[in-house]
């Protein structure tokens, strides 16, 4: 990894990042085997932002690797059902991500500074809309996860509509460097189907 001023407190950070993560009630199966979700998502996310920009910062490497930190602690049922409340739901996701992730980097001696930073990462904060080159590369990686790891099982569960309205936007959300990556990722046949079928521009080169 490139960027990293103290490389041990750069691994006890990430260490208890995938710590706190462990414990995740949640499992994706990963060839074969159970893992905890969030503590699987993040070494994706810490994957996919090194493979969108090698000299990604040390900032976004941690901001990546806490993104959705101890996500099962406010459950989506825990709001009404609703646009308004799922966003509500995903504002309060944000900062409890951020306060958990600054903690964390606090106690391994980050400076205030890259503490701000990571959480503002985390938080949204704005940022994408700024134009702040981490931001984007974060929702890129984030982008990507997402439909690596959740757009089958959304094939059940949605209807056409709601299809075309969720991947639209994450589409929407992505640069091109991330429409590119998305483009090659070793989805099922159905998916990429359905990606050609719901999101303007994904069949384009």
């Amino acid at each position: 990894m490139s960027g990293i001023a103290d490389r041990e407190r750069f691994e006890r950070a990430i260490a208890a990042i995938d710590a706190a993560n462990a414990d995740d009630p949640f499992t994706l199966e990963i060839d074969g085997a159970l893992r905890p979700k969030e503590q699987t998502h993040a070494e994706m996310m810490t994957r996919w932002v090194l493979e969108l920009n090698p000299s990604v910062s040390e900032e976004l490497q941690l901001a990546a690797r806490a993104h959705h930190i101890r996500r099962w602690m406010v459950p989506r049922s825990s709001f009404p059902a609703g646009r308004s409340a799922y966003l509500r739901w995903r504002r309060a996701l944000h900062a409890v991500h951020a306060e958990l992730a600054a903690a964390i980097l606090e106690g391994c001696g980050y400076p205030r500074h890259s503490v701000e930073r990571v959480a503002a990462l985390i938080a949204k904060a704005d940022l994408l809309q700024a134009g702040d080159a981490d931001a984007q590369t974060l929702e890129d990686a984030l982008s990507i996860v997402f439909l690596d790891t959740q757009l089958e099982p959304l094939l059940d569960d949605l209807d056409d509509r709601q299809l075309r309205r969720a991947l639209g936007r994450t589409w929407r959300k992505m640069s091109s460097r991330g429409q590119a990556a998305a483009r090659e990722l070793p989805l099922s046949q159905r998916a990429v189907d359905a990606l050609r079928r719901y999101v303007d521009g994904f069949a384009d080169a």
